[in-house]
């Protein structure tokens, strides 16, 4: 069952924490076991292409996808991209086909990243790899990019992002109180998952916002690098009513608002959430009330059948790294 994301997950000292919250640290300490057995038991596949793993510390949210999206970019067309398909009901390995899967085959992210990129899904990622090593057509791929694989154990790596939200505002913080899941949003501690990182990226929500002092310092000596979101908003001359299905909702509110739209209601549902027609009518009958334009996340726009997908508008989002020369430097310099 889906879950929404606890806001309080990302608040600095988990400020606005339910009294409850205590009777979650034995579920917590339950997590960490359970993957201390995984990592001792791991045997991860090496394969002969240059693997770069995308990923987070964090339950989602942080804008990995956005990330391995402009990772496929500036690699191109030497990369291909791959992850479980969380979400999908296939479990692969396979090449995602955006002419003929579907979300609910192979997962709303691969769906979209393989939309302009080549794509592989697999529950089993050695399988994965496995399947791009055999691939003939030209151009042969030397690159794999994983999206959220900083805690797979099955694969080696030789090359591990380790993407953060840099956005603190109004007393939002990454890692919370550093609370391991469901105590907090970690996927496992700071001081481990930070160590394996080869690259810090943080994720900022615009132009002009700027990584907080605190959080760089926390990062050590880490090589850091900055990727802003870039919207490409649609023109809409009325008011929008948005909703979203991804780890922080809020944060697409706030995009929305950046982006100079009247906002005339919003509503958030857990991530991957494959809305059912009813919450569609719902939602629709919401912003005719008020006299505006559904639009939601490209993510979520995937999922929607044809009807529904010519009445919601979409506003795809991609990340734009300050220093492009710089990453492709680092990347490269591993390489060898």
């Amino acid at each position: 069952m889906a879950i929404k994301t606890p806001d309080w997950w990302y608040r600095k000292n988990a400020a606005g924490a339910p009294w409850w919250r205590p009777l979650l640290w034995p579920l917590s300490l339950v997590w960490r076991a359970v993957n201390a057995i995984k990592a001792a038991n791991a045997r991860p596949y090496r394969s002969p292409l240059f693997v770069i793993s995308v990923g987070n510390v964090t339950l989602g949210g942080s804008g990995k996808t956005p990330i391995t999206g402009a990772l496929l970019d500036l690699l191109a067309p030497e990369a291909v991209g791959l992850s479980r398909g969380h979400g999908g009901t296939l479990t692969g390995p396979i090449t995602v086909d955006p002419h003929t899967h579907t979300a609910a085959e192979v997962g709303d992210e691969p769906l979209m990243l393989a939309q302009t990129h080549p794509f592989v899904i697999a529950g089993d990622r050695a399988a994965g790899l496995r399947l791009i090593e055999k691939r003939r057509k030209p151009p042969k791929p030397r690159i794999v990019i994983v999206d959220d694989a900083h805690q797979n154990l099955k694969i080696a790596k030789d090359l591990h992002i380790l993407v953060i939200d840099g956005d603190t505002r109004n007393g939002a913080w990454p890692f919370g109180d550093g609370g391991v899941c469901p105590y907090g949003p970690m996927r496992e501690p700071l001081k481990p998952g930070l160590a394996r990182a080869d690259i810090c990226v943080l994720w900022m929500p615009d132009e002009d916002a700027q990584p907080d002092p605190d959080l760089l310092a926390l990062l050590g000596d880490k090589p850091i690098l900055i990727a802003r979101l870039k919207a490409q908003a649609p023109a809409i001359p009325a008011a929008v009513y948005g909703f979203a299905g991804i780890a922080k909702p809020w944060k697409f509110e706030a995009t929305l608002r950046s982006e100079g739209y009247d906002i005339a209601g919003f509503q958030g549902f857990p991530d991957h959430a494959t809305l059912t027609t009813a919450e569609l009518q719902t939602l629709a009958a919401k912003a005719a009330a008020a006299n505006a334009r559904l639009i939601t996340t490209q993510k979520d726009w995937i999922k929607l059948d044809p009807v529904w997908r010519a009445r919601i508008a979409c506003l795809p989002i991609t990340a734009k790294f300050d220093d492009e020369a710089g990453l492709l430097a680092l990347i490269r310099a591993r390489q060898g």
